[in-house]
């Protein structure tokens, strides 16, 4: 038996750490074992809706200690993504603060004349109105960008509609697919890797979702965990064309990997 060398882990937040606000089994001691043994992290999410501040704050309320500047969002490598592309241009908006403030500080301006994109994030109160105001700007000639392109997250209440069906939904009404910047588009991987100075080949992915963290893991090179605390059950991986390299059932069962930095193959 082989092992493998784990040195930097990039973690999906949602289904793997917390679902809603509560910590899930294991994850805190997770996040202490990389901070103890020095590994280099960073944990990627999906969710535009808040800012890296607001999201460590929620994550230490839940028990987990994460710096601000240890979270990568949708919504961050969105705002870089349209600065680098159109730099000082303008968007109009449908999402949370963590979308507005991440092109505000990118040198954007928000407006509903004009914009240079239409940028599709998440939130929990979609409007028909403004639904409708992004597709007529796209009709107009606005370029159409989302966040990310999840069709559906967990809650307390069951699985409800994400940015990807609003995402369709605004398709079938212009004909215009959008670019997603999220999770699995390369940009996230890429940006990730840059920020830790990582390399591919010693680095791990834990996911919950087989359409966009392990596919986007596996496309990247990275060594793939699958954890059963979110949206894939274990009897839907063998429907994927792809495998993550491991299955377990929770975050709280890569402590000792964590520790030791070395997985068995």
């Amino acid at each position: 038996m082989t092992t493998h060398q784990i040195d930097t882990w990039l973690t999906d937040m949602d289904g793997v750490l917390v679902h809603e606000q509560r910590a899930l089994p294991g994850a805190a001691e997770f996040i202490q074992a990389l901070r103890d043994n020095d590994r280099k992290f960073l944990v990627l999410t999906n969710n535009p809706m808040y800012t890296p501040r607001d999201l460590s704050a929620r994550l230490r309320l839940s028990g987990i200690d994460i710096p601000e500047d240890h979270i990568w969002t949708s919504a961050l490598a969105t705002a870089q993504f349209v600065s680098q592309t159109i730099p000082g241009g303008s968007a109009y908006v449908i999402g949370e603060a963590g979308l507005t403030t991440a092109l505000h500080e990118a040198g954007y301006i928000l407006s509903d004349r004009n914009p240079d994109y239409v940028i599709l994030g998440e939130t929990r109160n979609y409007s028909f109105e403004a639904i409708t105001t992004a597709v007529r700007l796209i009709l107009n000639g606005a370029r159409f960008i989302s966040t990310n392109p999840d069709n559906a997250g967990p809650s307390d209440q069951g699985i409800l509609p994400s940015t990807g069906a609003v995402a369709a939904l605004i398709t079938n009404a212009t004909g215009r697919e959008p670019y997603f910047i999220g999770k699995p588009n390369p940009i996230m991987f890429r940006t990730a890797l840059n920020r830790l100075g990582a390399h591919s080949a010693t680095t791990a992915m834990i996911g919950d979702r087989m359409d966009t963290d392990i596919i986007a893991g596996v496309e990247a090179g990275l060594h793939t965990f699958l954890t059963l605390t979110g949206v894939t059950a274990k009897d839907q991986v063998e429907a994927f064309p792809y495998r993550p390299s491991h299955v377990v059932d929770s975050i709280g069962d890569l402590i000792s990997i964590a520790q030791s930095g070395e997985v068995e193959e």
